[in-house]
């Protein structure tokens, strides 16, 4: 990249020069793995998946695959908190506020299995897309209400057949660093089905790649806090819009604790 052509870059985004070498360099390692990733996924699928119906062995693999980033990566250091509440043997929606790209790397960190619902566009990437397609996760176009409908039900599916779903109510990135409405999908799915709701708290992923965002901003904190279970039988009396947004108090409450223990360091 010729340098003024960094320059400029630089000037317009309000990004350092060492942000850019850190960025070109996770990209191009990501350019020559992932192809290696997706080669390892159709081999561990070719080998599980007569006998592993809901794929458990092919999700912790992708688990791998997405945690070798931040691991290997010197600019991330991911903490997670409260890992202790997962009930391996329990049947959750997860849910989790969204600000980044890598929120998606994070919460494969907790190495739990769970179907994505995601949108449609990311199954179309090639390699971690084709793989999200290998995986059977959830897909979503968020302007279809036929598609919506269709997502509910195959998460209503996936739930009674004994696999969690991870959902970000937001329904998209946040933009302004803090928690914005959550969307009541993944709350009248718990609903309906009677599964318990896992509330997660990502923070730092926001800072370190916004929304809209290229370039890798410097060395971040990952937070990832796990809160108490929502069981059934406490919001079986609750409405959808109740509980939609008894949850999001909670994750909005954590969050804001999360933000001033980091502001105060």
């Amino acid at each position: 990249m010729p340098c003024s052509v960094i320059k400029n870059v630089m000037k317009a985004s309000k990004t350092s020069f060492a942000d850019i070498l850190r960025s070109l360099w996770l990209y191009l390692f990501g350019v020559v793995t992932m192809p290696l990733g997706y080669v390892g996924a159709v081999i561990v699928w070719l080998l599980t998946v007569l006998f592993d119906r809901h794929l458990v062995v092919l999700h912790l693999y992708s688990c791998f695959w997405a945690s070798w980033y931040t691991w290997i990566s010197p600019f991330w250091k991911v903490e997670i908190r409260g890992k202790e509440k997962i009930d391996r043997k329990k049947v959750y929606v997860m849910v989790s506020n969204h600000q980044s790209m890598l929120d998606i790397l994070v919460l494969y960190r907790l190495f739990v299995h769970f179907k994505w619902v995601s949108k449609a566009e990311l199954f179309k990437v090639p390699f971690s897309g084709w793989n999200m397609s290998m995986n059977r996760y959830i897909k979503l176009h968020r302007t279809s209400r036929t598609s919506i409908r269709r997502m509910m039900e195959d998460s209503r599916r996936t739930l009674e057949s004994g696999s969690s779903v991870m959902i970000f109510p937001e329904g998209t990135r946040s933009t302004s660093g803090r928690v914005e409405r959550f969307k009541e999908g993944a709350f009248r799915i718990a609903r309906d089905s009677g599964k318990p709701i896992l509330p997660i708290v990502l923070y730092g992923t926001g800072n370190a790649l916004p929304k809209h965002g290229f370039w890798v901003r410097g060395k971040h904190r990952l937070q990832v806090q796990i809160l108490d279970e929502i069981p059934p039988e406490t919001f079986r009396e609750m409405t959808v819009e109740e509980l939609t947004e008894h949850t999001r108090n909670l994750i909005t409450e954590e969050y804001e604790k999360m933000r001033k223990e980091a502001e105060s360091v």
